[in-house]
């Protein structure tokens, strides 16, 4: 059966649920709930800051010791919390911490943590023990809610089991309140946030709907309640699969436009121009943070799973996109060739390591395995980004400025994130080649220049 419906109107563990619940939504109104956020990354950061705004006390919980001490030191890591917003949130109870026994007390508690592939398949060993974490701080009238993005069902069929062995025996719905909500985080947009964001909301009862309704009312501008966490998390889902399968679509319109010798830049400027019935859509090295490479492949392993079925529009965007770092590398080998150069010896620089233009996000970026695939080929490679520090990168790969100096020592320059900081006047200036899988250089008729 699904967890949290409860017995009948009436009984007694129906009346101790409402009596629990209007005690959560008093705290929530008078600012006194106790919120502990899982994870502090891109996600669990932001919402932690806000719900601190809102005049919450807040904890920070994160498993990676060099976050928290950052954190405590009030330097963000994340653009979209500046220094002073952070030494504002700490100076107003703000706690990050490493130690889960931080947890105990807690109003409310929001999973954020990754969900990432393993070999092709979810892994959600992260969201496992945060609710075992969690269910260990667990007490009666609490409200749990997980955003990591997940398939349809995760909720019901693990977050509740593992959150009622955890805590002894505490029943979902009954003893304590359950939801899903997901995140809609768009890292370096200046327009939209987690408060003017319409925010998804699912319970797995009317009382755990309510208890999630009321905390994220207190900073979200708008709420949008649906019928079960399963809705919600499809409806993630969704979303990233919409933006996957139409990136693919212009990624291999892109390949097939170049062997055509079509501008597949100005073709797809021409379509924008549409006023109704299409959305703009442009290609790129390859699919990059977290939305894109890995969540559209939740659903389709869920849809395998669950009914047996092949869920084919994701496969193949998966294969499409997957392959386009690969494409951008015999590119650039076709292109030096034409200069009568090998990509063996020849020292490129890589402008970009951030998977989006303005922010620092890395996650899953395509660049790592461009490079990989320069360096597997024998070129020596530097990068360049003024945002990306904490990344992994191959110990043969300089990390540069993007300065005349490293401009005029490439055999040719990929430019694989378009960041406003770089000075495109300067790289068409000094560079001897470029490779533009961006479209950064696009008013320029240079011939030395190539797009994607």
């Amino acid at each position: 059966m699904l967890w949290g419906m409860g017995n009948g109107g009436g009984s007694e563990s129906s009346l101790q649920a409402r009596e629990s619940l209007d005690v959560l939504l008093g705290r929530l109104r008078d600012r006194s709930a106790k919120i502990a956020v899982l994870g502090q990354g891109y996600v669990g950061l932001l919402l932690a800051m806000r719900a601190n705004e809102a005049g919450f006390p807040v904890v920070g919980l994160d498993t990676d010791s060099r976050r928290v001490a950052l954190l405590a030191e009030g330097n963000s890591y994340v653009e979209d919390v500046p220094d002073d917003v952070l030494r504002a949130a700490l100076a107003n109870g703000y706690r990050p911490t490493d130690d889960p026994g931080e947890l105990a007390g807690f109003d409310v508690a929001v999973i954020t943590v990754p969900t990432p592939l393993h070999e092709g398949l979810p892994d959600l060993r992260y969201i496992e023990r945060a609710c075992e974490s969690v269910g260990l701080a667990l007490r009666p009238g609490a409200l749990v809610v997980l955003e990591s993005t997940t398939y349809p069902g995760t909720t019901d069929e693990l977050v509740a089991p593992t959150l009622s062995q955890a805590s002894g025996g505490l029943m979902p719905g009954e003893d304590f309140f359950l939801a899903y909500s997901p995140e809609r985080i768009d890292p370096g947009n200046p327009n939209f946030n987690l408060s003017n964001t319409p925010k998804v909301i699912g319970g797995i009862n009317a009382a755990s709907l309510e208890a999630v309704e009321a905390f994220y009312g207190a900073f979200v501008g708008e709420l949008v309640p649906v019928g079960s966490p399963a809705e919600a998390e499809l409806t993630k889902l969704i979303e990233n699969t919409f933006r996957h399968v139409n990136i693919a679509l212009v990624n291999e319109l892109a390949v097939f436009a170049h062997d055509l010798g079509v501008d597949i830049w100005a073709a797809l400027d021409a379509a924008a121009t549409k006023p109704f019935g299409y959305m703009s859509f442009r290609p790129g090295p390859g699919v990059g943070g977290h939305c894109l490479p890995v969540d559209p492949s939740y659903l389709s392993w869920r849809v395998k799973r669950k009914l047996g079925e092949t869920f084919r529009f994701v496969e193949l965007a998966n294969d499409v996109n997957e392959h386009m770092p690969t494409y951008v590398v015999h590119r650039i080998q076709a292109m030096l060739n034409q200069d009568s150069l090998s990509v063996k010896g020849a020292h490129i620089l890589v402008l970009g390591l951030a998977y989006k233009p303005g922010t620092s996000d890395a996650r899953e970026t395509p660049s790592l395995p461009v490079i990989d695939g320069l360096l597997e080929l024998g070129a020596t490679i530097a990068a360049a980004d003024p945002y990306v520090d904490m990344i992994d990168l191959d110990k043969r790969v300089e990390r540069v400025q993007a300065d005349g100096e490293s401009l005029k020592r490439a055999d040719l320059v990929l430019i694989l994130t378009d960041h406003p900081d770089f000075d495109y006047d300067l790289i068409e200036r000094e560079a001897q080649r470029i490779f533009d899988t961006r479209n950064c250089l696009r008013h320029s008729t240079d011939p030395k220049i190539e797009r994607l």
